[in-house]
Order: C-alpha cells, then structure tokens, then sequence
C-alpha cells in the first residue's frame, strides 16, 4: 500500500511541476478538453449555423435563393429589402442591415447550397405554419426576378417547402 501512494504523490508531484513550469497538461481533465472543444469548433465552424433568430434564418434562407446562381443582382436587393420591410415589419434601413447579415454569412457560390441546406435542416421545427408559407413564398419571388427560376433555385424551392414544414402553432412574424 505504500508503494502505490508513493507512485501517486510522485506523479501527482510530477503534474504539478509540469503545470508550474507552463507545460499545458490540460489534456488529462476531460472536462476541460470537452469544454475546449465545443468552444474550438464553436469558433473555427461555419457562423451560419450559429443563427437561432428564427427572423435572421429566414433572411437567410431567403437571401440564399439569389446566391444560387453566382451574384445578388440590384433588381434582387430591392426586392429582397422590399420583402423583409413587408412581411417582417421593418423599416427600409432595418431591412437593408438584415439583408447585408444574410449576404455576409452566405458563403462562396459554390457552398452556399450546402449552408442552405444545413441550416435549413438545424431550423426545421422553428417556424410555424404561416412562417413557412410566408419563407416559401418569398422564394418564389426572389427566384422569379430576372428572367424566371433557375433549375437549381427550382430544386431548392421545392427542398425547402418539404423542410420547412411546421411542427408548431401558427404565429406572426412581429
């Protein structure tokens, strides 16, 4: 029995000297790994998927359509502040930052289909029945602009209708 606390104060002597000297012995507290992780993918993970606003999400989501095919046309930017002004209650300067949020968290063409699609899925129950409509809708319309939908926008319209299906009671969005 001796010798086994003699093996523990030695080792426990040998961490303390290690933590003393700046050697990060972090490691072998697995709350603390656990905690450095969430945190180190919480910082290093793509900031879309951290949106719980079910308001900005559906900006998102309704911005995404005109990211589909490459660039936000101006003709799409009015309408999309236009939109967000009507069915969210905004003033034009609210809707324009609300838009700006959106477009900033949108990635390159080529992923924002996947983000879309993330996100989508990690908000699937957070709208209501008249919110869903109301998301739907405002994709049919951004995807319209500019000469009709895109096969891709088409595709993605009709993903997000089957996704967006709402498990809570109707409310309004203000």
């Amino acid at each position: 029995m001796h010798i086994i606390i003699g093996a523990l104060s030695a080792i426990l002597t040998l961490l303390y000297i290690l933590e003393r000297l700046g050697i990060d012995i972090g490691w072998y507290n697995p709350w603390s790994w656990r905690r450095r992780r969430a945190w180190s993918r919480r910082y290093q993970g793509d900031p879309i998927y951290s949106v719980d606003d079910p308001m900005h999400a559906a900006a998102i989501l309704v911005t995404g359509v005109a990211r589909l095919d490459g660039t936000v046309s101006a003709e799409e930017k009015q309408a999309l502040i236009a939109l967000f002004g009507d069915k969210f209650s905004l003033q034009p300067r609210a809707a324009a930052e609300l838009l700006g949020s959106a477009a900033h968290l949108l990635g390159a063409p080529q992923v924002v289909e996947t983000q879309l699609t993330g996100l989508a899925g990690k908000t699937q129950g957070l709208f209501s029945a008249e919110q869903s409509a109301s998301i739907v809708d405002m994709m049919e319309r951004i995807a319209a602009l500019d000469g009709g939908p895109t096969p891709t926008q088409l595709e993605y319209v009709n993903r997000m209708r089957n996704v967006l299906k709402p498990v809570q009671p109707a409310g309004a969005w203000a």
